[in-house]
């Protein structure tokens, strides 16, 4: 079996952060986003993937690259395509057999192997990969009826009696019967339009629902959102299993105090740590500098003598001046992003 990975959004909500990375390409704490989505697939046994790429495009590739060994890439010029659109640009690569797609923008601990055993089982021309509603939250519903069938997404669809609302993840596994129902050209979207005119047809879109207490799911979507997952990573309250070797601590052995620390990181015999906290490959860390809770210094990132940080995430090649005093922000190259 063969997976996408959908990387050409704009990550508009993120910014400043994206102007610099895709989504997909973001620093979290080990690796790029993008590597705990191969992470999931190659944990089902799936290592030949697909990608699409618009924004920053150049970017988007060479992260990829340096994470897949079996790599196919559609870059989308002009207009960004949509999900459907990108979709159909890997065609070619995607046709032969039933396939998964995933967002490259989520953080997912799922195990994907009975999910797509009971894809197969069920005979669905799609299968979405749904959770209870997040408490407080306003993603647009998929909602199904008794037998676990979409009918509407987003409010669109044939619709039914008795609907329960849900969730969608962001991943999908798909039969190529999805290629006869996109446009040939131009931005569609493949729950609002392809999965509608799949379901007006008589074509069944199953739902594939997962209890929330097995799973962890972050769509890091805003600042917000990504200093949450961040702490959850720090904290302990993401499965890192579905991960592997792969996972956002992997490589960073436990230290003697409450962080994480890869062998190249250069961190002060005097800095102190509360915790928990990361020392990311290559990082350097200056004396007097104090650490409160939840911070991470992120690959070949600097933190200038005496600067005390709290609930902070530097990334990648980012520099902290000495003696700042710092909580609540998301540190990059070129921008400080406050979280609350």
């Amino acid at each position: 079996m063969k997976a996408m990975v959908l990387c050409a959004g704009l990550g508009t909500r993120l910014r400043p952060l994206t102007n610099r990375w895709p989504k997909p390409a973001m620093p979290l704490l080990a690796g790029p986003l993008f590597r705990y989505s191969l992470a999931t697939l190659s944990r089902a046994g799936i290592t030949r993937v697909g990608l699409n790429t618009h924004h920053l495009p150049e970017v988007m590739e060479s992260v990829a690259r340096r994470e897949a060994a079996d790599l196919t890439v559609s870059h989308e010029t002009g207009e960004i395509q949509g999900t459907g659109g990108g979709i159909r640009g890997l065609r070619d690569f995607l046709r032969d057999d039933d396939f998964v797609v995933l967002n490259g923008d989520v953080l997912f601990s799922v195990d994907l192997a009975p999910v797509i055993a009971a894809h197969e089982a069920s005979g669905a021309a799609a299968t979405m990969v749904l959770l209870p509603m997040p408490e407080g939250e306003t993603y647009n519903a998929v909602e199904l009826n008794a037998e676990h069938h979409v009918r509407r997404i987003a409010g669109k669809g044939p619709g039914g009696d008795k609907l329960s609302n849900w969730h969608f993840t962001g991943v999908h596994v798909m039969t190529p019967a999805v290629f006869d129902f996109m446009a040939a050209s131009g931005a569609e979207d493949i729950n609002r339009d392809v999965y509608v005119r799949m379901m007006e047809k008589g074509l069944t879109v199953a739902g594939h629902v997962l209890p929330s207490k097995d799973v962890y799911w972050s769509d890091l979507g805003t600042p917000q959102r990504y200093a949450a997952t961040h702490q959850h990573l720090l904290f302990g309250q993401v499965p890192l299993a579905a991960f592997g070797d792969r996972s956002p601590l992997a490589g960073h052995p436990r230290g003697a105090g409450n962080f994480w620390q890869h062998p190249s990181a250069q961190v002060d015999a005097d800095v102190k740590v509360a915790g928990p906290a990361f020392f990311g490959e290559g990082c350097v860390v200056e004396a007097g500098v104090r650490l409160g809770a939840a911070v991470s210094i992120g690959r070949q990132a600097r933190v200038g003598a005496g600067a005390r940080l709290n609930r902070v995430a530097v990334l990648e090649g980012a520099v902290v001046p000495p003696g700042v005093q710092w909580s609540d922000v998301i540190v990059s190259p070129d921008a400080i992003v406050p979280t609350v």
